[in-house]
């Protein structure tokens, strides 16, 4: 998007990196300030296609081509009153049918073809179709209630787990400085041999550490493996049945040449083939070339259909 530019003051984000494009419901852009500059008055038109604008149809542009936002624009008012699902048509054939004509709206409304039927087409549906919608958006309205309330509980689960670890690494911090402390207590007032300490607390280190490596390994309790599978659901951990098969034997590949035998490629430098070809470079047996191998798929062609006169 580096090389967009507003159509009317013709800034470009490489001039100004902070630059914001807004597109409106026509599909053109304008910068952030321009947008400021044209409703002043209150009220203004598309700079490019003179469409009346309002200042709250403008939306920050996120992708590089505008139209791609006026259709996700579009696709969404569309969908808020085409929102029947599967289950509300008695065949898939009828589901099918009503998708293609949302899509037909869509592509016209986003391509400014038969604007104003399409619109009236939409108008009619919804008065015909009013209590339909209506429940489907309760109904889309609480599955997003439960999503977010789903979302909500990850992230509670999330943000309890990271407070668990940090106690963790508190805890295991506070240990090792304890365990550093009691080392100097027993340097200072045992009687003992100063390597006997030193092996005593190096063995008490050595638990601690293996302490903390399996309490990283702990696996806290979730309601899902990762693989999906709930909790508690019975799955068949019986072995997959074995086929058996014979095992794969490899066979030399005969070429029939239908003329005289080739030599083999064992032969072909003593029997002086390979006088006359040139001989691989490292750069050429590094790319799996090998003049031996060359010679010895030319000299087969050669001999392809080839028979000695006879008589």
């Amino acid at each position: 998007m580096d090389d967009q530019s507003c159509p009317r003051c013709k800034t470009t984000k490489y001039r100004n990196p902070s630059l914001k494009l807004m597109v409106n419901v026509c599909g053109h852009t304008l910068c952030e300030n321009c947008v400021e500059m044209l409703f002043v008055r209150g009220s203004s038109n598309c700079v490019q296609c003179d469409t009346p604008l309002r200042k709250s149809n403008f939306r920050v542009q996120l992708f590089e081509d505008p139209a791609v936002d006026k259709e996700v624009d579009i696709r969404k008012k569309v969908l808020k009153i085409y929102n029947k699902r599967d289950g509300d048509f008695p065949s898939l054939r009828d589901y099918n049918d009503y998708l293609e004509q949302v899509e037909d709206i869509v592509f016209n409304l986003t391509n400014n073809v038969d604007v104003e039927d399409t619109k009236l087409r939409m108008e009619q549906y919804q008065r015909e179709n009013r209590e339909i919608i209506h429940k489907n958006k309760a109904k889309l309205t609480r599955e997003q209630e439960e999503l977010e309330e789903l979302l909500l509980l990850e992230q509670q689960g999330n943000e309890q787990r990271r407070l668990d670890v940090l106690q963790e690494e508190q805890r295991q911090l506070l240990a090792k400085k304890k365990n550093k402390q009691d080392l100097l207590d027993e340097l200072e007032k045992s009687q003992l041999p100063a390597y006997l300490l030193f092996a005593k607390h190096k063995a008490r280190a050595s638990q601690l550490e293996t302490e903390i490596k399996q309490q990283k390994h702990v696996v806290k309790s979730t309601n899902h493996f990762s693989t999906g599978i709930q909790m508690g659901q019975t799955v068949s951990l019986q072995a997959v049945p074995k086929l058996e098969e014979a095992l794969y034997q490899y066979q030399p590949l005969q070429i029939e040449t239908f003329g005289p035998p080739v030599p083999e490629l064992e032969q072909l430098g003593r029997l002086g083939y390979l006088n006359h070809v040139r001989a691989s470079l490292p750069q050429d047996s590094a790319g799996g070339y090998s003049s031996a191998l060359a010679c010895h798929r030319a000299i087969q062609d050669a001999f392809s259909g080839l028979f000695p006169r006879i008589g």
